[in-house]
C-alpha cells in the first residue's frame, strides 16, 4: 500500500506538469506507446496440441522491431516468459529490457499466468526485478496524457484481501483519473482477456466481473487491452473497444468460427505474431497493429488500424 501511495504521489505531480504542457503553445510531440503480450517460449506440453512456427525467432524479431521504433514506453501484458521462476527463461528478455533502458524507453509489465506458474513466489520475485514499478494489486503509468491502468488478473494467486485491495484501488483510481484534467484518456490492461473466441483459453468471466464494469462506466476509459489468447481480436462491447494482442511469440491458438463466436471487428486479420502501437494526436488515439510478415524473417507491416476520439 505504501508503494501505491508513493506512486500515486509521483503521478499527481506528473499530471500537474502535463497540465502546464497541455496549456502551452508549444507544438506537442507524439510519444508512442508499444503494447506486446505473450512473449513466452513455447513449452513442450503445448506443442502436443498446438503447432510451432519459428516462435522464438518471431519474438526476437518483435523485440528488435520495437527497439528500432524507439517508443516512449513499452507495456508487456503478461506471460513474458514460459516459467517465471526459471532464471534461464529470462535471458533473452533481459537483453531486450536492458536495450530498452539504454535507449531511455520506459518499460512496464503485468503478471501473466506463466509468470507465476509452478513456483509463484520465485516467479513474482523474478518479475519484480525486471519490472520494479509493478504493484501486484494494480498501478498506473502516464504517457502523453494517456493513463495506462495495469491490473493483476491472476485471481487464483491473489488472496481475498489482495483481490479486495486491488478492487478498491482500481475503483478509486478510475474515479480520480476521470477528474484529472491532465489525463485525456485511460487505457486499462491486464493479462486475461474478458472477451475472446480462443478455443484454448476462452473469455475470463472474473475479468468481466471485476474489471470491465468500472472501465465501461469511466468517461475517459477508451480501450481495454489484454493478451492470454494467442491471437489478434477486436471487440466492441457496450460502445467500448477491447483488444486481444497475444501475438508476442506464444503458439497460435485456434478461434471459434461457429455461430456462437463473438463479433470480431478485426475480421480476417489474424497474424500469428504482432504488437500494438498507440499514439495520441490532438484529440485522437491512433491504434495500429504491426505484424510479422513471415515468422522466419524480420519484416513487419501495418495491419489492423483504427482511431478513437477523445
Amino acid at each position: 500500500m505504501k508503494k501505491q501511495v508513493l506512486l500515486l504521489t509521483f503521478l499527481f505531480f506528473s499530471c500537474v506538469s502535463l497540465d502546464a504542457q497541455i496549456g502551452s503553445s508549444a507544438v506537442p510531440l507524439e510519444p508512442e506507446m508499444i503494447f506486446v503480450s505473450d512473449t513466452q517460449q513455447p513449452m513442450s506440453v503445448e506443442k502436443i496440441i498446438l503447432k510451432s512456427n519459428h516462435n522464438i525467432q518471431a519474438t526476437a524479431a518483435i523485440f528488435n522491431s520495437i527497439i528500432k521504433q524507439k517508443p516512449s514506453s513499452v507495456y508487456m501484458l503478461g506471460d513474458v516468459v514460459s516459467l517465471g521462476y526459471a532464471n534461464r527463461k529470462w535471458k533473452k528478455v533481459d537483453i531486450f529490457l536492458d536495450s530498452c533502458r539504454k535507449a531511455d524507453i520506459a518499460v512496464y509489465g503485468v503478471l501473466g499466468n506463466h509468470d507465476v506458474m509452478g513456483r509463484r513466489k520465485k516467479g513474482e520475485r523474478n518479475f519484480q526485478k525486471r519490472f520494479p514499478l509493478n504493484v501486484r494489486t494494480g498501478y498506473v503509468a502516464i504517457t502523453d496524457s494517456v493513463a495506462v491502468v495495469l491490473l493483476n488478473s491472476n485471481f487464483k494467486t491473489l488472496s481475498v484481501s489482495g483481490i479486495n485491495t486491488q478492487q478498491s484501488w482500481y475503483r478509486a483510481t478510475m474515479a480520480s483519473l476521470d477528474t484529472t484534467t491532465a489525463v485525456k484518456a485511460i487505457i486499462v490492461c491486464c493479462h486475461h482477456a474478458p472477451y475472446t473466441n480462443s478455443k484454448i483459453v476462452g473469455s475470463s468471466h472474473t475479468v468481466q466481473e471485476y474489471f470491465v464494469p468500472d472501465f465501461i462506466q469511466s468517461k475517459k476509459a477508451k480501450l481495454f487491452v489484454t493478451g492470454h489468447a494467442h491471437a489478434f481480436e477486436h471487440f466492441k462491447m457496450k460502445g467500448k473497444d477491447f483488444l486481444v494482442i497475444g501475438g508476442g511469440g506464444g503458439l497460435h491458438q485456434p478461434l471459434d468460427s461457429s455461430k456462437k463466436r463473438l463479433p470480431d471487428l478485426a475480421g480476417s486479420y489474424k497474424p500469428p505474431f504482432h504488437y500494438l502501437s498507440i499514439k495520441r494526436k490532438a484529440d485522437n488515439l491512433i491504434i495500429t497493429s504491426y505484424f510479422l510478415k513471415k515468422s522466419e524473417t524480420n519484416e513487419f507491416d501495418l495491419g489492423h488500424r483504427f482511431d478513437l476520439n477523445l
